[in-house]
Order: C-alpha cells, then sequence, then structure tokens
C-alpha cells in the first residue's frame, strides 16, 4: 500500500474542530455560511457513505448560495476532500465485494465521480490517483486514464512507495518495452517481489524469451512454493519450449496445491491435446466435469476433443448436454453446426445457425458461415443471396466478396465473378487465392468478351512468386494464362511444374490441362448448369 496519508485530509480531520469553534469569526457575508457551518459540523461526527453524501451536499449548497472569499476556499477543499473519503470507500467496498455483483459499474462510476472531482482540488493525491487506475482497469474502464493517473501518483511518491504503481502500469500497458522498463524498476526497488517477478516472466515469455522468463518463474516458486499461479505460467513457459511433460509436472503441483480449481486440469488438456494423447486429456475432462458438473466451457472442451479424436457421436452427445443447460447457446449451436457438416449434413448445418440468426439476424459470422454450407451443398444461388445480405452491411467483406465471386464462377457468371475478384484486389493486391481464381477465369472461360491472356499471366505470376512457385493448382492457372495466349511451350513448362509438386488428387487434372497443350489447345472450363462444379484444384 502507499504510505502516504492524504496531507489535506489529515488536516481537515484535525482542524475541524477549531474551525467549527471559530466559524462565527471567519463568517462573512454570503448566504451559504449556514450550509458550510452544518457541513463542517457534519464531517466531524461521518462515518458512513450517508453522512458523507450529505456533507458533499451541503459544501455543494454553500457554494451554489454564496460565501466569501475564505469561506468558498475551506468550502471547496472540504468538498474535495469528503468526495476523496466517500471515493476510497466505495473502491474499498467494490474490492471486498463479489465481482459479479450487479451493482459494480454503478458503484465505479459513483467512486470515480467522486475521486475524479476531488484530485481537481487536491492534485497531489497519489492514493486517489491509484483507486482511480484500479477502477480504470475494471472492465469497461478507460486504460487511457489509468496510465495517466499512475504516471501522476509515480511522480508524487518516495521510490520505497512505487513499486505497486509500477506494477499497476505494466499490466495496463501494451508496448512491451514499457511494460518491461516498469517491471525492472519494480524488481530494481524490491528484488523479491514475487509479482512482478511472475509478471516480468510472462511477458518474456510472450516475447519468445523462454529461458529468461523461466529463470523468473523459478525464483517466484523459490520464493513462494504454495503459488499455484507460478506452477501454471512456468508450465506455459515450458509448453512453449515443447518440455511436456515437465510441463504436465508442474500443472500437477499446482493441481495438488488447488484440488478445487480445474484450471490446472485445462491447461494440461491443451498439452496433451498437443500430443494428441485425446484419451488422456478426455480423463482430465472427465475428472474436470465432475467437479463442475454444469460448465458449459468445460464440455465444450471435452466435445472438442472427442472431435479431434474423431468421436463424432461423442462430441455432439455433449454439445446437446450443453444445449439443455443453456438452450440457444450461440457457441454450442456453432459447435453442433460444425460437427453435422463435417458429417456432410449442411442441411442439418444450417438449421443450427438459424437459430442463432433468429436473434442476431444480421451476424456477419454466422451469414458467413451458412453461405459457405450452401455453398457445399453446391446451392450456390442461396450462397450468393446470403453473402449479398453481409455486403449490404460492410461492403468491404472481402471473405463475402471472395464467397460471392467463386459461387458466381460456379454458375458461370464469370463477368460478375471477376468484378468481385477485382474489388478483393483492391482492397488486398497480394491475396493469392483471388488473384489465382482471376487468372484462371481470365484465361480459361467460355465467354470471349471476358478473355485476357495477358493480363491472366501477370496475375497468375504474381500468385505463383507469393506462393514461392510451390502450389500446384497455381502453376496449373499460369500454364493455362500462357496457352491462352499461344504460347504452349510455356504452358507446357508450367503445368509440368505443377505436376511435379502436385499431389495424387491433383495430378490427374493437371494431366488432362498438359495433354491439352501438348495438342494446341488452350483450356476451357465448361459450367454444366444443372450441376455446377467450381475447379477445386484452382482454390488455395
Amino acid at each position: 500500500m502507499i504510505r502516504r496519508i492524504l496531507p489535506s485530509l489529515r488536516m481537515l480531520v484535525v482542524s475541524l474542530p477549531m474551525l467549527f469553534v471559530c466559524s462565527t469569526a471567519w463568517a462573512a457575508e454570503g448566504d451559504g455560511q449556514d450550509d458550510l457551518d452544518k457541513a463542517t459540523e457534519q464531517k466531524i461526527g461521518a462515518s458512513t457513505l450517508a453522512d458523507l453524501g450529505e456533507v458533499i451536499k451541503l459544501c455543494e449548497s454553500a457554494l451554489e448560495k454564496g460565501l466569501d472569499q475564505d469561506n468558498a476556499e475551506f468550502a471547496r477543499e472540504l468538498l474535495g476532500a469528503t468526495r476523496i473519503q466517500r471515493g476510497m470507500a466505495i473502491t474499498q467496498q467494490i474490492f471486498k465485494g463479489n465481482p459479479l455483483d450487479p451493482r459494480i459499474p454503478q458503484m465505479r462510476k459513483m467512486a470515480l465521480t467522486d475521486l475524479e472531482e476531488g484530485v481537481k482540488v487536491s492534485p497531489q493525491q497519489p492514493e486517489a490517483l491509484a483507486l482511480i487506475a484500479k477502477l480504470n482497469l475494471l472492465p469497461g474502464g478507460d486504460p487511457e486514464r489509468a496510465t495517466q493517473a499512475l504516471d501522476q501518483a509515480i511522480a508524487l511518491v518516495e521510490d520505497r512507495d512505487k513499486v505497486e504503481l509500477y506494477l499497476l502500469r505494466a499490466k495496463v500497458e501494451e508496448n512491451f518495452d514499457k511494460k518491461l522498463a516498469d517491471l525492472n524498476a519494480a524488481l530494481k526497488l524490491a528484488p523479491n517481489n514475487a509479482e512482478a517477478l511472475r509478471l516480468r516472466g510472462l511477458v518474456l515469455a510472450d516475447r519468445g524469451k523462454l529461458e529468461e522468463s523461466l529463470a523468473d518463474l523459478d525464483k517466484v516458486i523459490e520464493l513462494m512454493p504454495g503459488s499455484v499461479n507460478a506452477y501454471e505460467a512456468k508450465a506455459l513457459v515450458l509448453t512453449k519450449m515443447k518440455k511436456y511433460d515437465d510441463a504436465l509436472i508442474c500443472l500437477d503441483k499446482a493441481h495438488e496445491l488447488a484440488p478445487d480449481s480445474v484450471l490446472p486440469l485445462l491447461q494440461k488438456v491443451e498439452i496433451l491435446v498437443e500430443q494428441e494423447n485425446y484419451d488422456a486429456a478426455i480423463h482430465e475432462l472427465n475428472v474436470a466435469i465432475t467437479m463442475v458438473p454444469e460448465n458449459v466451457g468445460v464440455l465444450l472442451m471435452r466435445a472438442a476433443v472427442y472431435q479431434a479424436k474423431g468421436d463424432k457421436q461423442q462430441a455432439l452427445a455433449d454439445v446437446d448436454a450443453v444445449l439443455k443447460i443453456k438452450p440457444g447457446l450461440p457457441r454450442a449451436l456453432r459447435t453442433k453446426a460444425m460437427l453435422l457438416a463435417d458429417e456432410k449434413n449442411y442441411t442439418g448445418a444450417i438449421a443450427e445457425l438459424q437459430k442463432i440468426l433468429k436473434e442476431e439476424p444480421k451476424d456477419p459470422a454466422t451469414l458467413l458461415q451458412v453461405a459457405m454450407l450452401y455453398g457445399a451443398e453446391q446451392k450456390y444461388a442461396k450462397a450468393i443471396e446470403v453473402y449479398n445480405q453481409v455486403l449490404a452491411e460492410v461492403p468491404d467483406n472481402t471473405t463475402a466478396l471472395r464467397g460471392r465471386a467463386d459461387s458466381q464462377l460456379n454458375l458461370g457468371k464469370h463477368a460478375e465473378a471477376i468484378a468481385d475478384y477485382d474489388k478483393i484486389l483492391k482492397l488486398d493486391p497480394e491475396d493469392t487465392g483471388s488473384l489465382n481464381n482471376l487468372a484462371w477465369v481470365l484465361c480459361t472461360s467460355p465467354d470471349d468478351k471476358v478473355r485476357d491472356g495477358k493480363r491472366a499471366i501477370t496475375l497468375a505470376t504474381k500468385a505463383s512468386e507469393l506462393t514461392e512457385y510451390q502450389k500446384a493448382h497455381i502453376l496449373s492457372t499460369l500454364g493455362a494464362a500462357y496457352a491462352e495466349t499461344g504460347d504452349f511451350d510455356s504452358a507446357i513448362k508450367w503445368v509440368q511444374k505443377g505436376i511435379d509438386v502436385a499431389g495424387d488428387e491433383e495430378r490427374e487434372a493437371l494431366g488432362k490441362e498438359l495433354k491439352s497443350y501438348q495438342e494446341k489447345k488452350p483450356w476451357r472450363e465448361l459450367i454444366e448448369q444443372s450441376e455446377p462444379t467450381a475447379p477445386a484444384e484452382k482454390q488455395p
């Protein structure tokens, strides 16, 4: 804690009796003097928020009615000090109470108002400034104001009182160098401060300085052998170092120290999934579920592990269990839709997503998922309708533009597809998928009006360069572009290079293209409207 006591508040508390006795001597013309006298008297015995509120009310009334210069200055000081006192009292209730209390946002607003008004009158109040920062670090606060308040507080206190302030500022600071500088400053003043060491360890881990991070966390454990957070943080670093067995040992220790916490178990699950040890991961999740039987997050995590294991029925069972606990939960509905889509039950998947759209009809993420599922069903016209809904709200959504362009391409609407690909490339000139597909339609369309072999070569060359000439479908497009210009030797060369890097499924299609070029025939993408098929090998 900051040891500095509010000077003006202490002075007021000590001197108020004398001020009250002498108030008649100070009295001067002004209608507010009576209210100020009452405020002074009330302040002496104020012990509750209501008492402090009455002092504030009387001070404000006195100032509004009018006071002479000396008493007006005193009233403002009394008002500022009382506001700070009330703001501190409310803040204390906030941090000692239940963080889920629905009254917290309103209480924070009241506390901030009091503290901010108080420091306007008496700016050199480091405790009040520190509380302003803490309140702004709560959800919905103003991080910029928190940093500003901490800057002011740090400038006001002695070195021994700066450690906590440095730690607070490090938590709100986003710049790595500044965050690390604050933590280093705190540790210079307090080398064995475990919280500063733990935070610096996490910051260093984020920057890939894993050995330095591990050294800090080991020191934390040496200082505080019972610190669950330190073991969890160390496990995180060891996981980044791919020292999975050591990480699991740390998490076992964390669970031993905090047997009622599921967090170490869930962290173990992440490691076990990384190792593809799905059975062990499910075992840990089973233990966690016995501890928190209706925790939807844990149930959905187990569903994800079952899915990774290939047991989609068990995954669906867990998702359905979640939906019984929280009907309509968007996260669960999305997961169920994904599981159904994996089974190629696109109609069922769309039905689940439509439940989300009933509540959020314009949600772009859900609309995009629905459109993609329509595309998977080869219902391209329906897909375009949904992409249009997204683009009506966000015209520059490149995912929607790409999906609509691909759907139009599958329907043989080449001019419309080209227009969308052009829009995408204005927004993202290095989108290799759009470069490739635009080049493909420009050199293979049956429509003479849209073909442009020279531009296709330019686009396909750029896409090939960006993918380091390692994508078979893009090299195939480059070959098709050269064939469109009549350069069949170059066409053969690039398709052959595509065959060299292609997988088994791609080689058959590329072989047909190669044969066409050997016969001096450019490639044409034929679209059957009854059952349209996009050139799958052209997708990035």
